[in-house]
């Protein structure tokens, strides 16, 4: 058993006062290289004084107070001590620190940045009066004397030894990659005594070094030869990339540690990771698309298999039919590192508990994807299945029950609202299921398949979310139940035919259907399908898109600004809509020639902000399936003012909108 290191006080830096100004400043920056925020801060805490939950496969761990409290953190430790502990993992009594502290990597540290990590932390950083929490560890893992017998095997407490074959940028993005920046606690693969297999590129083992690894149940991915120097820059800089947006605990490191770096460190980081070879297969790195390239394909799995339906439902007004995304909002899953990997625990985890992008300089701006725990595990099963085929470079498909025991380790929440929202996966299950297939279809990509009916860039589920199974945005479930039915704007009774018949001509400034063509009944046929046993009298759950408060007086003002921070990403600057590379329509415009008429729905300020409340923006938050709504009804009904009374096309036929009843406060015309 190897003993405690001892202390040498001939490595005390040499101030006992008040440090120099530009050395506390530097330890600041050798602090967020070393991400000490991330672990050392509790959520919600304060900075540094400890109490942040790591999670091992023996028990929680609970980072310590590192202020200068002199009761609980480091005020009473000499420089030594400290010294000590960041190389050898022993503290000032003498105990010995669990390697989730990542003593092994800080050992790699210059005696320069040690000294001025010091002296912020003694310096810099508000002292906070905090008691630490007691260990969380199963017994045995609970006797820290047995660590004594894991330093002897495990710890490497090489320092960095620059390569002199290399440049100054590679030696310097090694130094922070292997040292301070601790990525192989992460991103390499760990041995019996849960022990990094390789703590650089060099030796025997040096091919496992950010050969990728599970922790928490997420799969942190081989950094070797990941993306060219430039896309990793970008990802550590911004949290996001071409090919990927961070996921799990990276989110934290970008949020504390690698947004404050320094370009050149970071051109030195992605220099060194982009040298290590690897020998497993990439993701094809998809080209850039010029705006008269062909517009990807959808794969033809999407609407013949229970996954890709399941993917059409659930997750195309994010991540698009052709696995695009939406650049700098939403991740593309072509070309993305995480859906081709080995292991798709990550995948798992965020369908199970959902993800948040990290707020940067960059992009400051939070968007969610919310938790899908309330999908079964076969249906989460299926989706990942279809999302790796389509687009993981051959990665293997997602077993449920690697889903069922993801969820039981993760206990995720799973939303309880009333709302039973259809599965577009049992459309597979009817006899007429092409026909209904192509209902569906006709429904989410109204304007490409109905070129002669449609005049604009609209389709239905531009108002009827995830193909009108959303509650509050218009749901088709039980519509069809209400039809035929007197309509008091038409003055007369109307047929289901007649009421997509209003859409084409009102909403998208287009041509009737022909009631008897295949299409016309491949529609209706799916309305009827949707309505399942829904009878006229029934009440739906979430049907329509609710009300708001009538007396509430807009400000169009205010409005406009509320359209600029929440609206205009996926909706343009001046209502344009949002168009892809390829000049397709990803969001629809607001207002203008190519949205809908003066004489739609959402012209009426109440209904539309109706609408907005509870729907828009999407990726807002948590809430099951797209993360939408969350505006406040002063705020809903400000912006739907905004928009509603922006010019559009107008419509002949508005002189009969209200043949007997008054007309509505709120209507523009």
């Amino acid at each position: 058993m190897a003993r405690p290191p001892r202390l040498d006080e001939t490595k005390t830096p040499g101030f006992s006062g008040t440090a120099d100004p530009a050395l506390v400043a530097r330890g600041r920056y050798v602090a967020q290289l070393g991400d000490c925020v991330a672990c050392h801060t509790a959520p919600g805490g304060a900075e540094l004084a400890g109490g942040r939950a790591l999670e091992t496969p023996f028990g929680t761990i609970y980072s310590t107070n590192i202020t200068a409290d002199k009761q609980h953190g480091l005020g009473n430790w000499s420089y030594a001590a400290f010294d000590r502990a960041m190389r050898h993992g022993v503290t000032a009594k003498g105990r010995r620190l669990y390697p989730a502290m990542p003593y092994p990597s800080y050992a790699k540290m210059s005696d320069e940045d040690m000294a001025a990590l010091w002296a912020y932390l003694r310096q810099g950083v508000p002292v906070v009066d905090q008691s630490n929490k007691p260990l969380g560890m199963h017994f045995p893992f609970n006797q820290r004397w047995g660590l004594a017998y894991w330093d002897a095997l495990f710890a490497d407490t090489t320092p960095f030894v620059p390569n002199p074959q290399k440049d100054a940028i590679w030696n310097r993005g090694a130094y922070l990659v292997q040292g301070l920046g601790h990525c192989g606690a992460c991103h390499t693969p760990r041995g019996i005594g849960f022990q990094e297999l390789a703590m650089s590129d060099l030796g025997s083992k040096g091919h496992l070094f950010l050969s990728g690894a599970q922790v928490e149940h997420w799969n942190a991915v081989n950094l070797r030869d990941l993306w060219t120097v430039p896309d990793t820059v970008e990802l550590l800089k911004t949290g996001q990339n071409r090919f990927a947006t961070a996921s799990g605990s990276m989110t934290d490191v970008i949020l504390h540690s690698t947004q404050y770096v320094s370009d050149p460190d970071l051109t030195a980081i992605a220099t060194y990771l982009k040298s290590l070879p690897t020998d497993q297969p990439r993701a094809a790195l998809p080209a850039p698309v010029a705006a008269s390239a062909t517009p990807a394909a959808t794969p033809v799995a999407a609407y013949t298999s229970r996954g890709g339906l399941g993917y059409v439902q659930f997750c195309t007004d994010c991540h698009r039919a052709d696995g695009g995304g939406v650049k700098g909002v939403f991740p593309a899953l072509a070309g993305n590192p995480t859906v081709a990997a080995q292991d798709p625990a990550t995948l798992i985890h965020i369908a199970l508990t959902g993800w948040k992008t990290a707020s940067t300089g960059a992009h400051p701006r939070t968007y969610t994807m919310p938790a899908f725990a309330r999908l079964s595990d076969a249906e989460i099963a299926d989706i990942l299945s279809y999302v790796r085929a389509s687009w993981g470079q051959g990665a293997g498909a997602v077993d449920a029950a690697a889903v069922a025991d993801a969820r039981k380790s993760l206990d995720p929440k799973i939303d309880k609202t009333p709302f039973e929202t259809p599965r577009l996966a049992q459309l597979l299950d009817a006899p007429n299921a092409a026909q209904l297939v192509r209902g569906m279809r006709l429904n989410a990509e109204t304007h490409i398949l109905l070129p002669k009916n449609v005049g604009n860039d609209l389709n239905c589920t531009s108002c009827h979310l995830n193909a009108g199974t959303v509650a509050d945005g218009s749901p088709y479930v039980g519509v069809s139940a209400f039809f035929p039915s007197y309509a008091p704007r038409a003055g007369k009774v109307i047929t289901m035919e007649d009421r997509i018949n209003g859409c084409f001509r009102r909403s998208m400034n287009g041509k009737p259907l022909p009631p008897d063509s295949d299409d016309m009944k491949a529609m209706v046929a799916y309305f009827d399908w949707m309505k399942g046993h829904t009878q006229k009298e029934d009440k739906v759950p979430g049907r329509g898109v609710g009300k708001v408060d009538p007396k509430l007086v807009p400000n169009v003002a205010h409005g406009e600004k509320v359209y600029g921070a929440q609206c205009a990403v996926c909706h343009g600057q001046n209502g344009e809509g949002l168009k892809d590379a390829a000049g397709r329509t990803v969001y629809p415009p607001l207002w203008g020639d190519r949205s809908f008429n003066i004489g739609a729905g959402m012209a009426r300020t109440y209904t539309a902000a109706a609408f907005v409340k509870r729907n828009m923006p999407i990726g807002f938050h948590e809430k099951f399936p797209l993360g939408q709504g969350g505006l406040s009804e002063q705020d809903a009904v400000d912006v739907a003012e905004y928009f509603t009374h922006q010019d559009r096309p107008d419509f002949p036929d508005k002189v009969k909108d209200w043949p007997k009843d008054p007309k509505p406060k709120d209507a523009r015309y």
